[in-house]
């Protein structure tokens, strides 16, 4: 390893001593940390959507109205907290990209950082429900910008001992580069919250606009960095001396697929399980009401609940469902960039919205206007889930020399299997949607059965794919051979038959 990190740094280059971390006492690798720490941000970033999904809508009053209020309040708090968590959780990303292991010291800060970051979420909801007060918009700035320097200092720590940075920064002649470019990456957000929290001051409107850039900060910063170097007609220089691959914040810039995944595994599985808080809570029948209603047979007292069992177990394999295709997405992704890590956020942010869907589909009337818009809203939510999806695979697919399996890339049968299991859901969706408004008395027949065929349509879809593929071709191609075949041939011309084998070896 030594030898391979040495012919890396080129010839004539000054020798920087390596040390090996495990000659180090009381560091460890930071793979349990990150996995605590996903957990935990995944958590935070989910639960937010509690308090849209318990919101009560009476039977008289009308749904879009009450939407339009979520809209305005606690939907808006829970998605701009979604992507506050998020990108708190993409910076931790890059961090330990950086630092690859921890000491005490580092498990403590982040601790620390994990700490503020569960909190976000509480200072956001301050500041919804009381919009003209600034204490909400302060505590959450201050709370942004304590982030920041306890980042800050982190990454102050681990540059001070360089065992505990990855091996490219080590064996690297520019280590003070790196640690100035990365404290000035770090700072951008605490800066801008400072100045949010001084605009709160004077015109709190402008604090929240701050607010919004911060989220977008990475891309306005690139694509004005784009447009200088068009308007300059020059190609845009690399910064750094060396490779710089972290902190960039260009679209291609590598993020952990280990911790995608982990995160997206978490918030999966949270999702799934606030699914049944309300079985739990609300639909155990008081032993008062089965004995005198139902002469103490508990059966038919259950029965009445029947519509809110159908919805969970229909809302159960629909968040399953979206999470296999998520593992199967990124079974072939070889390499998740900051593009990627983007769109998979919003897919997750409406996967959140999964408690809400099922809150609503169950709790009207039969045939009632209620009944048909949270269907309708319900078909949006699980839309845009799957189309987010789908855009990853699509943006996977521009760069797929770097980004894919050779066997998924395009052309492949692979790859079109892959694209038909990423399109079932929103095509299906999107029918059910415009089914329900054609066919509005049978909406929620139409619904639980979109939510009962599809699982088996994942059963069969690999032979539909089959059948597609062989219909195209027999219509579009029919003097062309079929590619096994001609494979198989081949492979039939070459071999050699073992009598034949064994005579000429006598």
């Amino acid at each position: 390893v030594v030898c391979k990190q040495l012919r890396a740094r080129g010839p004539g280059s000054a020798l920087r001593p390596l040390r090996s971390p495990e000659g180090h006492s009381g560091t460890q690798s930071s793979h349990r940390l990150l996995a605590y720490s996903d957990a935990l941000i995944s958590i935070i970033a989910t639960v937010m959507i509690l308090p849209v999904a318990h919101t009560k809508v009476q039977d008289d009053e009308e749904l879009r109205e009450s939407v339009q209020a979520l809209l305005a309040t606690k939907i808006a708090v829970y998605l701009m907290t979604f992507l506050i968590v998020t990108v708190a959780w993409a910076a931790h990303i890059r961090l330990f990209q950086v630092v690859v292991r921890i000491d005490d010291c580092l498990a403590l800060l982040n601790l620390a950082c994990m700490m503020l970051i569960t909190f976000l979420p509480y200072t956001f909801s301050l500041m919804a429900t009381f919009p003209d007060n600034i204490l909400g918009i302060l505590l959450f700035c201050g709370c942004v910008m304590v982030i920041g320097v306890i980042q800050s200092l982190m990454v102050l720590y681990a540059f001070s001992r360089p065992f505990l940075l990855n091996e490219q920064i080590q064996i690297s002649e520019n280590q003070t580069f790196y640690k100035h470019h990365i404290l000035k990456v770090i700072m951008r957000v605490p800066l801008m919250c400072f100045l949010a929290s001084i605009a709160s001051l004077i015109v709190f409107q402008l604090s929240y606009a701050l607010l919004a850039i911060v989220i977008f900060l990475p891309y306005i910063s690139q694509f004005l960095k784009w447009c200088r170097s068009k308007a300059m007609g020059k190609c845009q220089v690399e910064e750094s001396p060396d490779s710089m691959l972290y902190y960039t914040y260009l679209p291609n810039e590598p993020l952990s697929k280990d911790r995608v995944e982990a995160f997206s595994d978490g918030v999966y599985a949270i999702v799934a399980t606030l699914l049944i808080l309300d079985i739990c809570e609300d639909n155990i029948p008081d032993p008062a009401v089965v004995e005198t209603q139902f002469g103490g047979r508990l059966i038919p007292a259950l029965l009445v609940y029947g519509p809110e069992y159908l919805a969970y177990f229909g809302s159960f394999a629909t968040v399953g469902l979206l999470w296999f295709v998520h593992h199967s997405l990124f079974l072939h992704v070889t390499k998740a960039t900051r593009l990627m890590g983007l769109l998979n956020t919003f897919s997750l942010a409406f996967v959140g919205g999964l408690p809400l869907a099922y809150q609503l589909t169950h709790e009207f009337p039969r045939n009632s206007q209620n009944e048909l818009e949270a269907i309708q809203i319900s078909c949006v939510i699980i839309f845009f889930a799957g189309i987010f999806q789908l855009a990853i695979w699509v943006v996977a697919l521009y760069s797929e020399q770097e980004t894919l399996h050779p066997y998924v890339r395009y052309g492949g049968r692979e790859h079109v299997f892959m694209l038909a299991k990423l399109a079932l859901y929103p095509c299906v969706a999107l029918g059910t949607f415009f089914l329900t408004c054609i066919l509005s008395k049978f909406s929620a027949s139409i619904f639980h059965l979109m939510e009962i065929t599809v699982p088996f349509a994942f059963l069969v879809l690999r032979l539909l794919v089959r059948v597609g593929l062989a219909l195209l071709r027999l219509i579009f191609c029919p003097d062309r051979p079929d590619p096994r075949t001609v494979v198989e041939e081949e492979e039939d011309e070459t071999r050699v038959p073992f009598n034949t084998l064994v005579t000429e070896l006598s």
